[in-house]
């Protein structure tokens, strides 16, 4: 994500989950002053409300089972609304994901850069996970390309670095990653071993 990364915040929806208060007020006018659709919820969130953009949530008398997603894994950036500094509290907060905060009594400000600052650290922390879960699904398939490299070695009578450097070859002519050109060369294998 550049540096230069704004949300389209005329175009967002948002969720105040907080019992009636004025930081609540306080956060709901600046949203409007924003352009943003905002309204407030309390108790809980319901299933479809999912759907927003960014979630404002009291994190003083926040509890376990108010979002309908388990702790940590919001679809949208979280901002907590933080009057207590509680340790307990403050880790409440962190561990439903919390992207950013503000600090109660919630003034006139805070709200724009809050929402700027947890709509950066949601992107990053979700292109930082599909990351993670590419480099997982690579590393799962290492033993198919080591399979395939001792294939190419088997059959083209070549060493290690040549039958690497070969199922390079293939995967770019393919235009398939090394992963998916060694599959389809063991897949070819096992084909040709079944009509043996």
């Amino acid at each position: 994500m550049s540096g230069q990364y704004r949300p389209p915040l005329a175009s967002w929806r948002a969720i105040i989950l907080h019992r009636p208060h004025p930081s609540a007020d306080a956060v709901l006018r600046q949203l409007e002053r924003l352009r943003v659709e905002a309204r407030c919820v309390w108790p809980a969130l319901e299933p479809g409300d999912d759907g927003v953009d960014v979630v404002f949530f009291d994190a003083d008398m926040g509890f376990d089972g108010q979002f309908p997603w388990p702790a940590g894994h919001a679809p949208m950036p979280l901002i907590a609304l933080i009057g207590s500094e509680a340790p307990g509290r403050v880790e409440w907060a962190l561990a439903q994901g919390s992207n950013a905060h503000l600090l109660k009594p919630v003034g006139s400000t805070g709200v724009y850069s809050a929402l700027l600052i947890a709509a950066h650290a949601f992107e990053t922390a979700r292109a930082q996970a599909d990351d993670i879960r590419s480099l997982q699904d690579r590393l799962r398939q290492r033993p198919t390309v080591v399979r395939a490299v001792f294939k190419l070695m088997t059959e083209e009578r070549l060493d290690d670095a040549a039958a690497l450097k070969q199922l390079r070859a293939l995967a770019m002519d393919w235009r398939l990653t090394i992963e998916q050109a060694a599959e389809r060369v063991c897949e070819n294998q096992a084909r040709a071993d079944r009509s043996a």
